[in-house]
């Protein structure tokens, strides 16, 4: 049976209409909230989007052990020069090559103190930034620092394109950034959806997975609900209320890292009073239940602790969480001249597992000691502003973790140094201790000064750790996925069966 040439024609268009669809392979994730900027260089959020559209240095591997990225290799030439030799013939996303050129704008754009980089205190030890050829920079420092190729894994040290960022700007980057990840952005609508294509160039091979599609969806039950349904086929942010739903579930594969999250706390406005009196800090902190937060607001995937560093961290101190005691709290409030307590703002999220039911529980706390704590639960996007511009309340629950390190001075620096745009602590003898821990080069030296630090916090209560997180994701039996310690999602390793 002879098929007419334009049966033949017809039949050749609609296979190639067709077989793209087929053989395209689409993964849809959940999150809590939305992604509210997508600049690498100014994150007031998780990496986790960014990561899969930019590119470090150095990137880690599963075992969480530094490896080549855009850099084939580094060495340090002396006790404040590291050069990095640079992998060539990569491209950004448009054409424009990563050169040593890309390297030196994107790591000068955080540096600049006039673009105030919420992010800056990650690399605050860099001095400058020299092109020693067009593929290798040398990195200068104030001092020695051995923890330089970590810094060069993770934020703000995303390259970008120079000349793309120079002719569109900040802002206009920010919306519609240019990379050279494993995937580049094809939409992004704030509190809807960001949109990932697979990139056909990239330098470690195009991914397995075309297209990703990341949905905020805050509701706990819906998130779980898309799951269940098909509509999602993984979900970064798990309800720990909801994981005995999950376990056993057909189909369904739930994944538990263990410490993995954040660290929850609460800052304090120290120089706010009573907030300046070290003993109404150190009342509130004793006039919290931890245990109980962890125990049955949790559903025990959390760790009470009473440090900011992690059991992964170099430099970890074991500080214990400080038992309730409501009696040396109240003790501690008259000494400081507030018998009767006080009354004080109190903001928190619902960005994080139970945060604001956590929040509720933390406000009867503080009332039986007399203190009154008026919550506010902003939305999470406001509330990113706000602690950014340093305008949140006088108490304000967070979270902070040094996933991007795996090193206690990620975990500590940011949040308790003075003048770092998270830090509401000024204390000369913390500022002393944290400048001394990024000067020495002795690991011994450098970890018992890092312990310091914690046992200094633990003493003080500048901030006040609640508890670390358990990271919980869920995922459909049909994609491979696997929690890692550093809470990355990295697209380029999954695979939909």
């Amino acid at each position: 049976m002879r098929i007419p040439a334009f049966k033949l024609a017809s039949l050749a268009v609609l296979i190639s209409l067709l077989t793209p669809a087929a053989l395209a392979s689409e993964l849809f994730i959940a999150q809590t909230t939305s992604a509210t900027a997508m600049d690498p260089g100014f994150l007031k959020e998780p990496a986790t989007l960014v990561d899969n559209l930019f590119d470090t240095l150095v990137l880690r591997d599963a075992n969480m052990k530094l490896v080549p990225g855009l850099a084939t290799g580094w060495k340090s030439l002396d006790d404040s020069t590291w050069e990095f030799t640079l992998r060539q013939g990569v491209k950004f996303s448009d054409g424009e090559p990563v050169n040593a050129q890309a390297v030196k704008f994107s790591i000068d754009r955080i540096l600049d103190p006039a673009n105030h980089a919420p992010t800056i205190s990650y690399i605050r030890t860099i001095k400058s930034v020299e092109v020693s050829g067009d593929y290798q920079v040398k990195i200068h420092t104030n001092g020695p620092d051995p923890l330089l190729p970590t810094r060069m894994s993770r934020y703000p040290t995303y390259i970008v394109p120079p000349a793309y960022v120079t002719k569109v700007g900040d802002a206009e980057f920010a919306r519609k950034p240019i990379g050279s990840g494993a995937y580049t952005l094809s939409a992004f609508v704030p509190d809807e959806k960001v949109v990932m294509q697979a990139n056909p160039d990239y330098w470690r091979g195009k991914p397995a997975i075309d297209t990703v599609t990341w949905r905020p969806i805050p509701e706990a039950t819906a998130r779980i609900t898309a799951l269940l349904t098909g509509e999602v086929q993984l979900v970064d942010g798990v309800p720990a209320d909801l994981v005995p739903a999950l376990k056993n579930k057909p189909g369904i594969h739930l994944e538990q890292v263990k410490n993995g999250g954040l660290t929850i706390y609460l800052g304090l406005k120290n120089d706010q009073k009573p907030l300046n009196d070290v003993r109404v800090r150190q009342a509130l902190s004793l006039a919290l239940n931890r245990q109980a937060y962890t125990r049955d607001l949790l559903h025990g995937f959390g760790t009470p602790t009473g440090t900011m560093a992690g059991p992964k961290d170099f430099g970890y101190q074991a500080i214990p969480a400080p038992a309730q005691d409501i009696a040396k709290a109240k003790s501690l409030l008259a000494e400081a001249g507030y018998p009767q307590g006080f009354t004080i703002r109190f903001q928190a999220p619902r960005r994080y597992i139970a945060s604001a039911d956590v929040a509720q529980a933390i406000v009867q706390d503080l009332a039986a000691v007399g203190v009154k704590a008026e919550l506010e639960v902003p939305e999470w996007s406001v509330y990113t502003q706000q602690v950014a511009a340093q305008k949140q309340a006088p108490i304000y629950m967070l979270a902070w973790g040094s996933t991007q390190t795996l090193d206690a001075d990620a975990a500590l620096y940011p949040i308790l140094h003075s003048g770092e745009p998270y830090s509401t602590v000024n204390s000369p003898e913390l500022d002393a201790l944290l400048n001394s821990s990024r000067l020495t080069v002795d690991p011994a030296k450098r970890e018992k000064i890092l312990q310091q630090v914690q046992e200094v916090v633990a003493q003080q209560q500048p901030l006040i750790p609640l508890y670390k997180e358990d990271a919980l994701y869920a995922s459909s039996d049909a994609l491979t996925f696997a929690g890692r310690a550093d809470s990355r999602i990295p697209l380029f390793d999954l695979r939909l069966k």
